[in-house]
């Protein structure tokens, strides 16, 4: 059987019992509040900020409430299993550490931090394109850890396969694809506080240590930064591309592509079409298009049209053991964590997300059992009603 982590929960008793209460909150709704006490209100806000008027974070969370799980009793579910394979892997639990850039500005060990604890679990950490750390410096920390690639588009060819060749040749075995932020959505919290990190050059060590790059610029970064971010912003954003620029992809990566933003069914058929391994189901966690369609409310619709032809993979929203049996139960293959582990970083670095993350895994193990389940593999409707 895989590793109990549930087993967290009485560790944190017997600390508890020892005189030591958990040096953070196992409360995943109170994260958020807590990483506001100790982040400047610009570094917070750009990590908990929304699009808009915030209706799409806001129906994130609604759409989980609008299911219920119906445990079951006497199923023999003392021991249990988590792990699964996702796109060829195999995995302790259906939990992959979501891409988020920039992560020096809320500690100073950044995407570091987040890696050894990701590696430390077995669980795939995904470095983001915007990473404040480079993409070896990163792939180091993880050691022999599972790791991730996820790309934001460069429009200029030669600097996107670069990127590309120096992820793979780091062991990056899966590029996440987002397809959603081509241009940054209006975001009221972060233009208030005239807060944008890369204008400052956070979250460009992956572009500043690219020797294509390095090679388009007329003064290099450390010589002239502001040019060089300009140059960089301006290589990122603006270009939004059709469905037959995805071969590029596949001529600059030999390992699974999985596409991240979809939405709708047809896009979901589209993907497949393309030949494509895997989608992710978001929306951003809301960041993007105010009023965007939930992303739980779509993922069984497109389950059902895409997943014998690809692997679907689900984020937005996800905050407990509880949203990951319902997205499991409506059809994701796992789930991508974003904000919760972001939050843990900022209140302890490593220890924080290394925390955060075992409270979300002891969490779905005892909700999994308690549930009368066994396994993660095979969840279906049965599990949920609708409320």
């Amino acid at each position: 059987m895989s590793e109990r982590f549930g087993h967290y929960q009485s560790e944190l008793y017997l600390q508890a019992y020892g005189g030591t209460k958990p040096p953070f909150t196992t409360d995943p709704t109170r994260l958020e509040a807590e990483a506001e006490r100790v982040l400047d209100p610009g570094p917070f806000h750009y990590v908990a900020g929304d699009a808009g008027s915030g209706a799409t974070t806001r129906a994130n969370r609604e759409a989980f409430d609008r299911w219920g799980i119906v445990p079951r009793m006497l199923t023999d579910a003392t021991e249990r299993e988590l792990s699964t394979t996702v796109l060829g892997q195999t995995l302790p639990a259906p939990v992959v550490l979501a891409p988020v850039g920039v992560q020096s500005i809320v500690h100073t060990e950044a995407e570091r931090a987040t890696a050894r604890a990701a590696a430390g679990l077995g669980l795939p950490m995904v470095l983001s394109t915007a990473s404040s750390t480079s993409i070896e410096d990163a792939a180091a920390a993880s050691g022999d850890g599972p790791r991730w690639f996820q790309l934001y588009w460069p429009n200029d060819p030669d600097v996107c396969g670069s990127i590309l060749a120096r992820a793979r040749a780091s062991g990056y075995t899966v590029l996440v694809v987002t397809l959603d932020t081509w241009s940054l959505g209006w975001r009221p919290c972060d233009l208030d506080n005239g807060y944008l990190p890369f204008l400052k050059a956070e979250g460009t060590a992956v572009p500043f240590s690219d020797p294509v790059f390095r090679s388009r610029l007329d003064a290099s970064p450390e010589e002239d930064q502001a040019m060089a971010v300009l140059r960089w912003i301006s290589m990122i954003t603006g270009t939004d591309r059709g469905w037959d620029a995805l071969p590029f992809l596949r001529e600059h990566w030999d390992g699974p592509i999985v596409l991240k933003g979809i939405q709708h069914v047809d896009d979901a058929r589209l993907a497949a079409d393309a030949g494509v391994d895997g989608i992710v189901v978001s929306n951003h966690g809301g960041r993007q298009v105010d009023g965007a369609v939930a992303a739980l409310d779509v993922l069984p619709e497109i389950a059902t049209a895409v997943g014998d032809r690809l692997e679907v993979l689900f984020d937005s929203g996800v905050r407990t053991g509880a949203d990951v049996v319902k997205a499991l139960a409506l059809g994701a293959k796992a789930v991508l964590l974003g904000r919760p582990y972001v939050y843990g970083l900022a209140l302890g670095g490593e220890d924080g997300v290394r925390h955060v993350v075992r409270s979300l895994l002891a969490d779905l193990d005892l909700t999994l059992g308690l549930s009368g389940r066994r396994s993660v593999r095979g969840l279906g409707p049965e599990v949920l009603v609708r409320r």
